[in-house]
């Protein structure tokens, strides 16, 4: 979660650079802005597509050709408009608090990426509470345009099965998803002792806090002996970045520092650190840090090869099923009660893709049959902390790829059908409203190759 990657911020800030120049020349003319659309009672400014723009770049969105990125950034502006337009006359309200989670994330965002305050003020040419002000007032309209959007697709009515089966018969097949290989599994999960391993890296952090107290420097430690190699080549160094950049734990302890001084002992889910404050700036802040992971001894990790390898020979034996092992020897807690049946927890299915998988399972999964039990290997959880486990796989079944099929694949297409219905609905509503609404267009982007007609009115259209 903390780890930082400075050549690509470096990178994104020479292509920043070379587009705020590109436009200050092509676009603005000697104009300090400039009203370029206007669509019923709302206007849209010069200044509100490059400010967008620089946005889009400051986030890392790959740039295209200038003119057709402002284009693009038009039309969606001009289709957002007509949604705010309605918003209003139906007297939606704001959601605040997601305006204001919505404003601190892209304000920590931003900072990060441009280096802190300075930068972002120099860049955007703006004080930093300015561009506060601004970015509420969109986010205030997003919440109003979204809630609008949501208001139309509600009306759009879910399909039967027997409407999805029609859509299934007329639909051009080469339109719907493809279907990657899907697996599925089941597991026998050991977690290693963990209690000998983290007693072994507290105590090695502590003797590396003495060595620093008695005059070594942080930052070689860091060096040295870091779990974190991408800090660890500056020494320990992750640059200047918000808080809530990190896990609240770490921030926590980072933040109660003075400049120099070393943290305790800190424990977040990436492991545990050494905390060294090199430089605060209001919410942000510069440190150094020593991360260690637990490492589990061999004869640890042996003792949960040995008995995933007993238990594997009782089942080849036939003297014990798969499902029946699971449920007394398994400690994943999310599997062991249905026999071991792994089930991906984004989706609910018991059909994984190999893009879902764990590279150490593919890894193993990749060469076996169907029947076939894995020898024992290492692998991690699922919890998201890269907390090493031990476990032998059962693999159940292989469906090759494959376009979605309606019979094995229902919910599939039919959530493709009733987005393509969703799709037409917004779209209808944009055309009818681009009828009824005053637009006008200022010649420097009548020439734009906008995704739908409608926005450039004729002369007859304008009577």
């Amino acid at each position: 979660m903390f780890l930082r990657k400075i050549s690509a911020v470096l990178a994104a800030l020479v292509i920043l650079a070379s587009a705020s120049e590109a436009e200050a020349q092509v676009y603005n003319n000697g104009l300090i802005d400039k009203t370029i659309a206007l669509i019923g009672n709302e206007s849209i400014l010069l200044s509100q597509i490059e400010e967008q723009v620089q946005l889009m770049l400051a986030n890392g969105v790959a740039p295209t050709e200038d003119k057709k990125m402002r284009c693009q950034v038009l039309e969606q502006t001009l289709q957002q408009k007509l949604f705010l337009n309605q918003a209003k006359l139906d007297s939606l309200t704001i959601n605040s608090d997601m305006v204001e989670m919505q404003l601190q994330e892209r304000v920590d965002n931003i900072l990060y990426r441009l280096g802190g305050e300075k930068q972002v003020e120099e860049y955007f040419r703006k004080p930093l509470f300015r561009l506060k002000e601004d970015w509420r007032a969109i986010f205030g309209e997003q919440s109003l345009i979204q809630q609008e959007q949501r208001q139309i697709v509600s009306e759009v009515p879910n399909l039967t099965p027997s409407e999805v089966r029609r859509f299934y018969k007329k639909v051009d097949k080469d339109t719907l998803p493809i279907i990657s290989t899907e697996y599925k599994m089941r597991h026998i999960v050991l977690y290693p002792d963990k209690e000998d391993a983290v007693m072994d890296v507290k105590e090695k952090l502590l003797e590396f806090r003495q060595r620093v107290i008695n005059g070594e420097r942080f930052s070689s430690l860091c060096a040295l002996y870091s779990d974190d190699k991408e800090s660890a080549i500056r020494g320990g160094e992750l640059g200047m970045a918000p808080g809530t950049m990190f896990w609240a734990s770490f921030s926590d302890a980072a933040i109660s520092l003075k400049e120099g001084q070393i943290s305790q002992i800190v424990e977040t889910p990436d492991g545990y650190h050494l905390i060294q404050m090199i430089e605060k700036n209001g919410d942000m802040f510069n440190v150094r840090h020593l991360l260690l992971k637990p490492k589990y001894s061999y004869e640890n990790r042996q003792k949960c090869i040995n008995r995933l390898d007993s238990i594997r020979t009782a089942i080849l034996s036939d003297s014990l099923t798969f499902d029946k092992a699971a449920l007394m020897y398994s400690q994943d807690p999310k599997s062991y009660l249905n026999g071991g049946v792994m089930v991906d927890e984004n989706t609910g299915s018991t059909y994984f893709e190999k893009d879902m998988l764990k590279p150490s399972d593919y890894a193993v999964l990749k060469d076996m049959k169907i029947g076939d039990i894995s020898a024992p290997f290492e692998s991690q959880d699922n919890e998201g902390h890269g907390q090493i486990i031990f476990k032998i796989i059962k693999l159940e079944e292989i469906v090759p790829s494959h376009t979605a099929d309606i019979d094995r694949d229902f919910v599939v297409v039919q959530n493709f059908a009733q987005n393509l219905k969703q799709q037409e609905a917004i779209k209808k509503f944009i055309s009818e409203k681009q009828k009824t609404t005053f637009i006008r267009i200022d010649e420097m982007f009548r020439d734009c190759q906008f995704e739908m007609d409608g926005w450039v009115k004729t002369a007859e259209e304008k009577k």
